[in-house]
């Protein structure tokens, strides 16, 4: 019968549950974010804003993702790990992954395509904090900057270490792939777009045309940005995997709102 296996038994169900998820949050490693952003801050202002998790991702680097993690075990908070590149247009895009070593194997392609250093009294800190908002480096790389690769092959990359791609505030005029290039280039691969809270109405309508799932971030430099906007996702377990198979439908998965 139906729902059974071979043998007579029931097949277990799959149990789906309503996440509430932040995508877009930056730590003091971006030097656009606030100094305030610490790991441990963020996690806990996220907690206060009931959230089931959030992306920690940064400017064209994960190197605080470890340490938010930490700071998450005690919190009950979800952490996905990831980065905002700027691609070689100056496009942002959101890459996210559940294998660390895939997400270092990111971070290393991003790096080897970023050149400068960044100067602090102009362009901000880039802090490198532990999970108990200890100061443990600076960051001298010019994480602003952009790096080499291009809009499809940060794509491409991140499909082919198992990670997902999501292009960042589309309706925005700046860093995003509309503002930059006009369009969505024909045949780029993207899991989704994403709004900003200053998205109109209008806006959003001209997304739903473009043919990709939609979903909301803050898009935080600040810590009572976190939250402000958000997805809620039907899935089993917040990953990358299951995120996947909601942006695709699948399984009972999706996006609720």
């Amino acid at each position: 019968s139906a729902g059974c296996t071979p043998w007579g038994f029931a097949a277990p169900r799959t149990m789906l549950k309503e996440y509430r998820v932040d995508l877009h949050v930056h730590t003091c490693l971006s030097p656009c974010a606030d100094e305030t952003m610490s790991p441990r801050a963020v996690v806990r202002q996220a907690g206060q804003q009931h959230l089931d998790g959030i992306g920690v991702s940064d400017h064209n680097t994960a190197e605080n993702v470890a340490s938010a993690r930490k700071a998450a075990e005690a919190e009950g908070l979800h952490v996905l790990g990831g980065m905002e590149v700027t691609s070689r247009e100056e496009a942002h895009i959101l890459t996210f992954f559940d294998d660390a070593a895939a997400l270092a194997a990111m971070q290393e392609m991003v790096y080897d395509g970023l050149e400068g250093e960044n100067d602090e009294s102009f362009f901000g800190t880039q802090l490198l904090v532990d999970e108990n908002d200890g100061i443990v480096g600076r960051s001298k790389r010019l994480l602003i900057g952009s790096t080499g690769l291009g809009a499809d092959e940060v794509v491409e990359r991140s499909h082919d270490l198992g990670g997902i791609a999501i292009a960042s505030h589309v309706d925005r005029e700046s860093f995003s792939l509309i503002g930059q290039l006009g369009m969505i280039p024909e045949g780029m691969a993207l899991d989704a777009l994403e709004l900003s809270p200053r998205a109109s109405d209008e806006q959003v309508e001209n997304c739903k045309c473009l043919g990709f799932p939609l979903v909301r971030s803050s898009d935080a430099h600040y810590l009572a940005d976190i939250g402000k906007s958000y997805t809620t996702f039907r899935l089993e377990t917040l990953s990358v995997v299951e995120l996947i198979k909601a942006l695709k439908g699948a399984d009972g998965r999706g996006i609720v709102a």
